[in-house]
């Protein structure tokens, strides 16, 4: 069997791994949790061996798994978490944590940066400054000076984890194009980095990696890596892209006018479009540049949107915990609106547009609430986040037409929460039956890479496969407009509490 692809997604809550064959065909897969420190509300990373470990963990097992011949795998793709960053050394070994996107330590420096050139770090990168590589790399420069420098690249986690696989030193990692809105010194639309905001902000230009395209092959495995792993030095590994950047891809997102809801861990709504327009007026929407070059998602999120979902089940259903059905079911008797309930989604902030002073909460609570109004209430507070999203792109790209919506992730399961987003959105919501699409992109991009596909949208097209299809209610629609105007209403009183 020839032709195989190591397919690798760092994700937040986990690492999984796809063996596929040329026909995207999954033959074997593997996953392990991802280890989230977390000492204190506002810290959290990642130990760099821990991430080494599992992906040499979940390769060895699809490999013993299928039992395949290590000569018969063509090559190596990886996507990760995209708004976090890491530092490497000389050689290319980890020199500090991986700095997730969920760790809100470097507000201070998002005040700064938004302060001294909040515009034209928009204008330049295509995305508003908020917890992400600038800011976080301004936190290691002046609250660990002794690590700083040590420092010789920033990377991101899959571009590490590139390196480990390849014996890359620390000049030759690499920072693909697809993360350079969440930069803060990059040059988005020349795909270079910015001598102006590097200036700005006295950050030395040789710290920052060689910007490349996702499909470069950076380089092959190493003989050491290959008796880690059960694999054959020698093979074949691309730069790879951010996990959003290759779910898109994966799920067949690059037609313009296309709009996507990856309800995952982030809630992110996107869609896509041929022009950079960055969002100077709202600095909500983060102009991210797809795979495939040439094409952009404007793009928006609720850090850990997902993860209000979770926390509700396992906070507030008992021991052992009720599942998601359960609770859908209980919710689908409340009526929209949630009889005057509203809920803010922003735990740690709201990240576009950046408000630190945002929190969670609950608002408008009276004794006829029980737990199912909750949990709906939780559900259509992202919906009322993604309408917000929704008015800034027509905003932006008014002459362009946006009449459906993909779903994906495992929101996307909830036959209630893609009704509730149809209603409060008015757009036909179709769901994504493929799953794991960043594992499918990062295959194509791997097998693009090293010429097994001419292509990289025609293998996707082949295996496509639309789901359940959602109708917005148009009686629904005209009681979420008023549900809208009390949300936001809700994110001003919430800020206003918590401002110093």
């Amino acid at each position: 069997m020839k032709n195989l692809l190591i397919s690798l997604d760092i994700g937040t809550q986990g690492t999984k791994c796809i063996l596929f064959d040329e026909s995207l065909s999954i033959l074997a897969s593997a996953f392990e949790p991802s280890i989230l420190v977390s000492p204190k509300p506002g810290t959290v990373w990642q130990e760099a061996d821990d991430l080494y470990g599992a992906v040499v963990r979940t390769i060895s097992s699809v490999i013993r798994e299928k039992n395949i011949s290590p000569s018969d795998v063509a090559a190596i793709g990886l996507d990760g978490q995209m708004a976090g960053i890491m530092g490497i050394d000389v050689q290319g070994q980890a020199c500090t944590c991986y700095d997730s996107w969920l760790d809100t330590r470097c507000a201070p420096y998002v005040k700064i940066m938004r302060e001294k050139a909040g515009k034209r770090i928009t204008e330049l990168t295509g995305g508003p400054v908020t917890y992400t590589h600038g800011p976080k790399i301004l936190w290691w420069k002046h609250e660990q000076p002794e690590v700083w420098a040590k420092i010789h690249k920033f990377v991101l986690p899959h571009a590490y984890l590139v390196g480990r696989m390849c014996g890359l030193s620390g000049e030759e990692a690499t920072f693909d194009y697809t993360h350079l809105q969440y930069s803060g010194f990059g040059d988005n639309k020349n795909k270079t980095w910015s001598a102006e905001l590097l200036r700005e902000f006295d950050i030395d230009a040789n710290k920052m990696a060689r910007i490349v395209s996702p499909f470069d092959v950076v380089g092959v495995t190493t003989r050491e890596f290959a008796r880690q792993t059960g694999l054959i030095e020698g093979i074949p590994v691309v730069a790879g892209a951010g996990d959003t950047a290759a779910s898109l891809l994966g799920a067949g997102v690059f037609e313009q006018g296309m709009m996507m809801d990856c309800a995952g861990t982030a809630s992110v709504l996107c869609s896509v479009v041929d022009s950079f327009v960055p969002d100077l007026e709202h600095e909500t929407l983060t102009m991210v540049r797809a795979a495939v070059d040439g094409l952009w998602y404007p793009l928006a999120y609720i850090n850990g949107g997902g993860l209000c979902l979770r926390w509700f089940r396992d906070e507030f259903t008992g021991t052992p915990h009720m599942d998601y059905d359960q609770l859908e079911k209980e919710a689908l008797d409340i009526p929209p609106g949630c009889e005057g309930l509203s809920f803010v989604p922003h735990f740690d902030g709201r990240v576009l547009p950046s408000n630190p002073h945002i929190k969670g909460g609950f608002i408008g609570l009276n004794w006829k609430h029980t737990r199912a109004h909750l949990y709906r209430a939780i559900m259509e507070s992202i919906a009322c986040e993604y309408r917000y999203y929704f008015d800034v792109t027509r905003t932006l790209y008014p002459r362009r037409s946006f009449e459906q919506l993909f779903a994906m992730g495992g929101g996307a399961n909830s036959p209630l929460f893609n009704q509730i987003k149809a209603d409060v959105l008015g757009l036909q919501i179709t769901t994504c039956e493929m799953s794991d699409t960043s594992l499918i992109g990062s295959a194509v991009i791997a097998g693009t890479g090293v010429g097994l596909f001419s292509d990289c949208k025609e293998p996707i097209r082949r295996v496509a496969a639309p789901g359940r299809t959602f109708f917005p209610n148009s009686e629904n629609y005209e009681i979420y407009q008023n549900n809208f105007k009390r949300y936001q209403r809700a994110l001003d009183a919430v800020a206003a509490i918590y401002k110093p």
